[in-house]
């Protein structure tokens, strides 16, 4: 488990936004994910949804996208189901003054289609579930800032 999430620290997080400002929080939310407990996972998840996705993407939320789709595909992370469920959220909203962040946020979440696919059939029912429900939202995608597929 030493290498997952080994590439945050690549990340100037420091120097990107979220909805609350900066974003060098980042990667401890993501950090607790990955290793904590399923509570601590759950409010991880909660925080970082209200930070990077519920109501707008910021550049933040395209340099978490790969960490996501990681965590999606760890075996260990708690609450993998929830972290789909947040990549459902970040392809269903944008940002109206800063559309490069919402098409490159899309994109990311775009281009982890094959992990959902593996996802949609995990032994683990919500999962599964979750997968399956990010793919049928990977295929309707539609937007403006997306370029047409």
């Amino acid at each position: 488990m030493g290498t997952v999430l080994e590439g945050m620290r690549h990340v100037q997080w420091h120097e990107l936004r979220h909805a609350r400002g900066s974003a060098s929080q980042v990667p401890g939310m993501l950090s607790r994910i990955a290793w904590g407990d399923i509570r601590s996972a759950e409010d991880a998840l909660s925080d970082l949804g209200r930070w990077i996705a519920a109501l707008a993407v910021f550049d933040a939320t395209v340099a978490a996208v790969p960490f996501l789709w990681e965590l999606a595909a760890v075996d260990t992370v708690k609450d993998r189901a929830g972290v789909l469920g947040l990549l459902g959220t970040i392809l269903a909203h944008g940002h109206a003054h800063h559309p490069e962040w919402t098409r490159d946020a899309h994109l990311a979440v775009l281009a982890g289609r094959t992990t959902a696919e593996r996802l949609a059939a995990d032994g683990d029912p919500a999962v599964s579930a979750a997968a399956g429900e990010l793919l049928v939202a990977c295929g309707g995608h539609v937007c403006p800032a997306c370029p047409p597929r």
